[in-house]
């Protein structure tokens, strides 16, 4: 009887996103006839949504290491012991890394497995294979220049010494990590979408509509823009808060009321719920919703569904808003540009793409521009949110994705 492939995935913390997500998936979902996986993470610091509950309802049980999360700290020592330790008591096929700091940490400590062995004298390192897949990256609006140049030079080592396969999420994200940022060579890259579970969000847009929409007491004209998503640094919400004020001030009359609801938890809430107090932000036009468990519902009480990151790989929330046939407005970073398709129309800096609207990142001005043709033409939010289902029900399934990953696997063991 052949032994199973064992699969050692690595992610730095199973905090609200998309990258927790789609872990549990990839460790839940490969054959288990064919692989074994251990789900490796780190502790999810306070203020942040924590996704163990998605883990434990899809029968996953990671191994915890307390040490390893979100910050820098000397507990990265005891964290890269940790998983030294475990990667000599499993014994792995294949070492699967996601997200940057357990990007870091597991090819460093893969790479101590790999040659620590008396093997290596005669040139016999144990066999094992690397992956590391970019859900996003950290080469800019994230931190300064000498901290962004250190990070850089770290992935551009690892990737020479201690990865096999690159994986990122879309073509755009590939020519910005390998061409722009000259990470890894051309042959190690793999181009794998993410994959969801499209039959969660099956029917939702008529069964779940009420449910938020009741709990904000929004009238049934109202048009409900929300951006879902953890409120830190790189989404980059304060931007959402000044289109909402934008929004506020303009001359507006003649359209539906408008209500901006933010649903999402982390460590930047109380900072912007008093930017919002500052911009005279109210609950009559804007909501801070929280954390939420049910975006088969929440979704559907969205009219319009808005993301402002600074840096994205491919955003989860646009693609489950689009299974979901919400039209979507983004800021054109990363892999959107690959989502939302070719530009029809550009005017007043917003761009009318085939599946969503996009607007310069940072541009406030253009963005509110964008979100006031979305407003006006309920005939265009309906095009764009039954293209974008099409396009995501076609490219974005949790079984396609599943058998990227196992098609990728079968070749590097096959190498």
């Amino acid at each position: 009887m052949n032994r199973k492939t064992k699969i050692f995935r690595v992610i730095a913390r199973l905090n609200t996103g998309g990258p927790a997500r789609h872990v549990v998936w990839l460790t839940a979902g490969l054959p288990t006839n064919e692989f074994e996986t251990i789900l490796v993470c780190g502790s999810v610091p306070v203020g942040e949504g924590d996704m163990s509950y998605f883990a434990a309802e899809n029968g996953v049980k990671p191994l915890i290491i307390l040490e390893m999360s979100r910050e820098l700290s000397l507990k990265d020592t005891v964290s890269l012991w940790k998983i030294l330790l475990l990667l000599w008591r499993e014994k792995p096929d294949i070492i699967h890394t996601h997200t940057a700091k357990a990007g870091t940490l597991g090819r460093v400590a893969g790479f101590a497995y790999r040659w620590l062995t008396p093997g290596t004298l005669i040139g016999r390192p144990r066999p094992v294979f690397f992956v590391h897949t970019y859900h996003g990256h950290v080469f800019h609006s994230y931190y300064g220049k000498n901290k962004t140049f250190f990070f850089l030079t770290i992935e551009k080592l690892l990737a020479y010494l201690a990865t096999d396969r690159i994986l990122v999420l879309s073509e755009q994200q590939r020519r910005e990590i390998h061409e722009d940022f000259r990470v890894g060579r051309k042959g190690q890259f793999r181009i794998v979408p993410l994959g969801i579970d499209l039959a969660s969000f099956a029917g939702g847009s008529s069964a779940g509509r009420n449910i938020l929409r009741s709990e904000l007491k929004a009238g049934e004209n109202e048009i409900l823009v929300g951006l879902v998503g953890r409120l830190t640094e790189v989404k980059n919400h304060s931007l959402f808060l000044k289109i909402a004020s934008l929004w506020r001030q303009g001359n507006f009359s003649i359209l539906p009321p408008v209500r901006f609801v933010i649903i999402g938890d982390g460590h930047l809430r109380a900072k912007l719920e008093a930017e919002a107090k500052e911009l005279g932000l109210t609950d009559e036009i804007l909501i801070f919703a929280g954390e939420r468990k049910d975006p088969q519902f929440f979704y559907p009480a969205l009219d319009i569904v808005a993301l402002t990151s600074l840096n994205e790989g491919t955003p989860l929330t646009l693609i489950e808003a689009m299974a979901t046939e919400r039209p979507v407005i983004s800021t054109a970073v990363g892999g959107v540009i690959d989502l939302v398709g070719a530009n029809n129309a550009k005017s007043e800096g917003f761009e009318i793409a085939l599946r969503g609207v996009t607007a310069p990142s940072g541009n406030a001005a253009a963005f509110v521009a964008g979100l006031k043709v979305l407003v006006e033409n309920e005939t265009l939010r309906n095009e764009l949110g039954k293209r974008g289902a099409e396009f995501v029900r076609a490219n974005y399934s949790k079984e396609r994705l599943l058998a990227d990953i196992k098609k990728l696997y079968r070749e590097l063991l096959r190498d």
